[in-house]
This record gives C-alpha cells, structure tokens and sequence, in this order.
C-alpha cells in the first residue's frame, strides 16, 4: 500500500506539471452573465474535488498529505451541511490517516439563498487582515436548491469578483447537497450550472453533490438525498467509523473529508 501511494504521489506532481501545459487553456472564459471573461483565476484548469477523488485518496503518499496540510490556510464559512468536510477531516486525523489538519478558520454562516451576498463582505473583511491565509471557501445549506438561475449566477459573479480582488487567495467554488429531486430537478440543473462555470473558467470545485451521489464501487445514485441511504448500505458489508455526522451518515463525512484532502494534495502540487 506504502508503495502505491508512493507512485501515486508521483502521478499527481507528473500530472499537475502537464495540465500547466495542457489544461484547458484553449477554452472559453465565460461570464456568469453576460458571456465575458470569468476572472480571477490563478490557473489554467479547473480542478474538481469529486467522488473520484475519495476514491483517490487511499494512493495519495503520507510526505505529499503532510505537505498539503501545512501548505494552506483555510477561511471556510458553513452551517451543519458544511460541517460535514471538517467532521470528514476529524475522522482521517483519528485514524491517523492524516497526521494533522490543514489551519481552517471556520465561520458559522453559509450562501444563503436567491442572490444573497451577505457572505462577501465577511470574506472581504477576513482576508483584508489575515495576509497569511491562501484559500476561502463557502458552502451551501439548503439554498441551492431553491434558489434560481440568476441567483446562482450572483454567486459565480461575487466569486469571481473576489479572485480578482485577491489574486493570492484560492476561492473553493462548491455545489449543494442532494435533496432527492434526481435529474429533473431544480437542484440537478443549478449544480450543473456551477460546474460548467468552473469548467469553462478554470475554478477550483468542491463537488459535494457528486460525492454524495456515488458509492466507492462507481454505482450512481441520482435520486439520493443528503441523508445517504447508500452509505447505510455500504456499511452493511464493509467496514465503516462511527461519527456524528450533521443531516447523514458518517460514511458520507468520511468520503468528503477524503475528497477534500486529496484537493489540497492537487492544489499543492501546483504550487
């Protein structure tokens, strides 16, 4: 296993060295609104923490984990949804899979919904006196998925702002959790319109829809809920920790604490 995750932290520097040459800088930046450029991005890719990067993270080599953790300091604002990556994040350290935590600076609050931006200034106001921290973040609760086409792209827009206004800073776009309304759905629609904007505009995702929707043998789950009926499944026949793990199962946590690790082991990579 010591040797996997030795070659795998190979693969992952070797990789991060040919998406800087080959990423997606041949694709169109978009506006959220308007069709113009997206701003603000310190990369020419996008990076997706998904359900395939959990199932990476078992590879990724203990010297490439002790680098991510000491190389980011985290603004991240949530709720009890959010909770559910620093809930992953406690489980990893227990295990000793991870012999620390990234510095997260957590503020109890989320995006709200249809347009709110309250969060803006928080973040705005954090960074003007915090020069040392190099990413934030913020999750929804359940404003994803009521919220509207507009609403989402205020979002995107707000984001960009705040990459071109700190260009030293890492901004974690992040989908909403699944609500059980499948494919036809508001919620299915308004998480595929965050993910074309980081696709088409070289963004870093926290995929948490996509996490949620996938067990680790690859079957898809579309009409799943954030309660991850699955992972009581999955536990049935495989071994699994016990947590408190806010609104589903600690399976669920645990994954998204893996795929979180295993975005900040790619985003140092590229240093």
């Amino acid at each position: 296993m010591r040797f996997l995750r030795l070659i795998l932290g190979l693969a992952l520097a070797l990789a991060a060295l040919g998406m800087l040459f080959w990423g997606c800088s041949e694709s169109e930046s978009k506006n959220p609104t308007d069709g113009g450029n997206g701003g603000g991005s310190v990369f020419d890719t996008s990076f997706v923490a998904s359900h395939v990067s959990a199932d990476a993270f078992d590879l990724i080599a203990d010297s490439s984990l002790a680098t991510a953790t000491s190389s980011f300091e985290i603004y991240y604002g949530h709720t009890s949804h959010g909770s559910q990556i620093m809930s992953g994040l406690d489980l990893l350290e227990n295990e000793g899979a991870i012999s620390s935590q990234p510095t997260v600076h957590e503020v109890s609050d989320d995006l709200g919904h249809n347009g709110d931006t309250s969060w803006v200034p928080l973040t705005r106001s954090y960074l003007n006196t915090h020069p040392e921290c190099n990413m934030a973040m913020w999750s929804w609760c359940g404003g994803c998925s009521d919220n509207t086409e507009q609403g989402i792209n205020t979002y995107l827009s707000a984001m960009s702002a705040l990459e071109a206004a700190y260009p030293n800073v890492i901004f974690v776009y992040m989908t909403g959790h699944l609500d059980g309304t499948g494919v036809n759905g508001n919620l299915y629609a308004r998480n595929n319109q965050i993910r074309a904007y980081c696709e088409a505009n070289d963004k870093v995702l926290f995929d948490f829809a996509d996490i949620e929707s996938y067990d680790p043998d690859g079957n898809y789950y579309p009409d799943e809920s954030d309660g991850c009926s699955w992972c009581e499944t999955w536990c049935q026949t495989n071994d699994c920790a016990s947590c408190g793990c806010a609104h589903s199962h600690c399976f669920n946590c645990y994954r998204k604490g893996k795929a979180f690790m295993w975005l900040l082991c790619r985003l140092a990579a590229e240093g």
